[in-house]
Order: structure tokens, then C-alpha cells, then sequence
């Protein structure tokens, strides 16, 4: 698991250096220029990302230890919260309806979803680790910009119209649907329906 405990740590640090770490990144800011560090940023993100993916994939190959042994009745309940993130996901890259207003933060929404969801239907050790890892890091980044808000760093989504509510829940059910029948076993290799 070396690998995935790479990119886990490779992706962590990366994720919370604005808010843990402001003056390293307006040091590079300034050295690289903002395109040349979002850049840098964007290749160690990626770099993160792949060593995830092969950390994980290793791990699995190579069989992990079971730490609990999920009850298929959950693996019903994870498919259904991933609906729910599926429709907060496609709301965070939209401008915002009541969705977006209402969860301030989608994307950390279907984050957190996403990983509890996983974390009820997978016991294994690497699967642990993976989820509780980025569950964690969406809850601290949830908690460092509610202080970034009330330091008036940044602000929350402002409504625009309900037609965004719609077209997430359409676009989210359709996204839903491709990950269900084809693209989570083509991508991660296992078919989510039990």
C-alpha cells in the first residue's frame, strides 16, 4: 500500500496548503507567477491522482485485510447515496439553483458522499484507508472555508434560478446511470451492482 499512501499524502498536502500553509503558496505564487503555480499545482495534483490509482489497484491485486465484512443490505444504501452525490456533483459545476444555495458547497457534499458511501460497502483495509482518508480531508477543507467566509476570503453561491436545480437532477440521474451500468466497473474494474 506504499503507493496509495503516497498519493494519499501527496494529495492531502496539496489540497490543504492554501488554508494551512498561505504564505508557502503566495511564495510560489510570487516565484512562478499564479499560471506557472497553478500549473505546478495542477502536475503534482495529477501525479497525486495517478499514484492513487495504481496504489490502489496494487493493493487490491496483491488482497488487503478485511477489517469488517459490510452486509449486502448496504451496498443498496451506498447505491443510493451515490444518486445523491451523482445530482450535488453536477450541482457544484453549475451556477447555483436552491441545491447549491441550500449546501454552500456541493462538491464537498458529493465528496463526503461519496467516500461514506464506499465506506459502507467495502471492508477491505485499502479501501479503508482511501476513504477515510479523503472523508477526512473534505470535512477539514468544509471547516477551514467556513472560516475563510467569515473572514471574507471568499463567498457562498448566490441564487440564480431553479432551472439549475433541474438540470442537476437530470444530468446527476443520467450520470448516475453511467457509472451503475458501465463506467464504475470499466474505470475501477468491479461492477458496482451486487
Amino acid at each position: 500500500m506504499t503507493l496509495l499512501i503516497a498519493g494519499l499524502v501527496l494529495f492531502i498536502v496539496t489540497h490543504l496548503l492554501r488554508p494551512f500553509a498561505p504564505g508557502l503558496r503566495n511564495a510560489g505564487i510570487a516565484a512562478l507567477g499564479k499560471p506557472g503555480w497553478m500549473a505546478l499545482h495542477g502536475i503534482v495534483s495529477l501525479l497525486s491522482l495517478v499514484l492513487i490509482a495504481y496504489g490502489f489497484v496494487d493493493a487490491r491485486e496483491n488482497g488487503g485485510e478485511m477489517l469488517y465484512f459490510p452486509p449486502t443490505f448496504l451496498s443498496h444504501i451506498a447505491l443510493t447515496l451515490m444518486l445523491i452525490a451523482s445530482i450535488c456533483l453536477v450541482a457544484g459545476f453549475l451556477p447555483a439553483g436552491h441545491i447549491r444555495t441550500k449546501l454552500k458547497f456541493p462538491l464537498l457534499v458529493a465528496i463526503k458522499i461519496w467516500a461514506l458511501a464506499h465506506l459502507l460497502a467495502n471492508g477491505e483495509s485499502y479501501s479503508v484507508l482511501l476513504f477515510v482518508t479523503i472523508l477526512a480531508w473534505a470535512a477539514i477543507l468544509r471547516i477551514t472555508l467556513k472560516k475563510r467566509i467569515a473572514a471574507g476570503e471568499t463567498r457562498l453561491p448566490v441564487f440564480v434560478s431553479a432551472k439549475y436545480d433541474l438540470i442537476s437532477v437530470v444530468v446527476g440521474l443520467a450520470l448516475y446511470a453511467a457509472i451503475v451500468l458501465k463506467l464504475h466497473e470499466w474505470v475501477i474494474g468491479v461492477p458496482p451492482l451486487p
